[in-house]
């Protein structure tokens, strides 16, 4: 008896990892589906939410007994492994971080190599200046060998704006080598239609991947422009930042969670109270911008070129490049 048990744990221990992806509320003791629902409705609908409450506010917001509750937390705590581990272990972990080129090599050189998984990766500027045309050859690249700087995969285009045009992956995908009719059935493309049905959208995404497609890249374009179609005004600012934020929480832990890229495209205005400089600015507040791991600033410049400037990077220095938009993508010359 005593060696059946030992050889049965090797085959529990490398699926931890893997329950840490599929397990839901109801795999908690003590919760079935009606008590899941009523947490998911009060906005504590993951693991990780139901981690981080007390017994007693567990068992307030779903009725249950605060022993009944603990049980929950713990197991709930247990499969996330939320503890501190030391640098060299989080630099090992860092290790399965890998960049999906831009097909620029200045504009790559910018962010470190290429646009970096388990983080969001913003641009933000006018119209015309070539944030969804990025998003375009994204999702294109991500089809690519991981050698050619790509990961095997298949996009996900979340389009708020109607901006998404299959003609314009059919340019791209020759460039880099790819068919396009294959490249374009590996790219699943949604309209949202409000900001709930885009937060709807972005959850999907787990789905998607549960259901066996090799998701590399998730775009979203644009990321706040319905939110401030719906919520207009001062008096409604906070409701709306409080739910923006709700929004790039899922897309963090969707990054995180699978090891993929969640680019952003973003709206901006103009700033009447800056004397000096340029004075466009992101629309999105603060919540966005720390939400972002890397901004990327995208205007017009000179003879038809586009300049992308990095403002924003956890350990990148502050730079900029030129690139020109051609028809297989983005060139360095004009």
């Amino acid at each position: 008896m005593a060696e059946e048990k030992k050889e049965e744990k090797p085959e529990t221990k490398p699926e931890t990892k893997a329950e840490e992806k599929e397990l839901e509320l109801t795999d908690l003791p003590g919760i079935g589906d009606t008590i899941a629902k009523k947490l998911t409705e009060a906005g504590y609908g993951d693991l990780i939410s139901v981690a981080a409450l007390s017994p007693r506010e567990l068992s307030a917001l779903a009725g249950l007994t605060e022993t009944t509750a603990r049980k929950a937390i713990q197991a709930a705590r247990k499969v996330l492994d939320l503890g501190f581990i030391d640098a060299a272990q989080f630099l090992e972990k860092r290790k399965e971080v890998y960049k999906i080129t831009t097909g620029n090599k200045d504009l790559d050189a910018l962010l470190g190599g290429g646009v970096e998984t388990k983080a969001i990766t913003e641009t933000f500027g006018s119209y015309g200046s070539g944030k969804t045309q990025i998003g375009h050859i994204l999702a294109v690249t991500c089809q690519l060998p991981v050698e050619k700087g790509g990961a095997n995969g298949s996009a996900v285009y979340i389009d708020t704006e109607g901006t998404f045009r299959p003609e314009r992956i059919k340019q791209i995908a020759p460039a880099f080598g790819l068919n396009p009719e294959e490249a374009l059935k590996k790219i699943l493309v949604a309209r949202a239609l409000s900001s709930d049905h885009q937060m709807l959208l972005s959850e999907k995404v787990v789905d998607l991947i549960r259901d066996g497609h090799p998701i590399k890249v998730v775009i979203v374009d644009s990321l706040v422009g319905l939110f401030r179609a719906e919520f207009a005004g001062r008096g409604a600012l906070a409701d709306r930042q409080q739910k923006l934020n709700k929004h790039l929480h899922q897309l963090h832990k969707l990054a995180d969670s699978y090891n993929l890229v969640v680019y952003v495209t973003n709206q901006v205005m103009s700033r009447p109270d800056i004397m000096f400089g340029d004075p466009t600015v992101a629309i999105g507040g603060h919540i966005v911008g720390h939400a972002s791991t890397f901004r990327i600033y995208l205007r017009k410049g000179r003879k038809g070129s586009r300049v992308a400037k990095l403002i924003d990077s956890p350990n990148l220095p502050d730079s900029e490049c030129i690139f020109y938009i051609k028809e297989g993508g983005l060139s360095e010359k004009e």
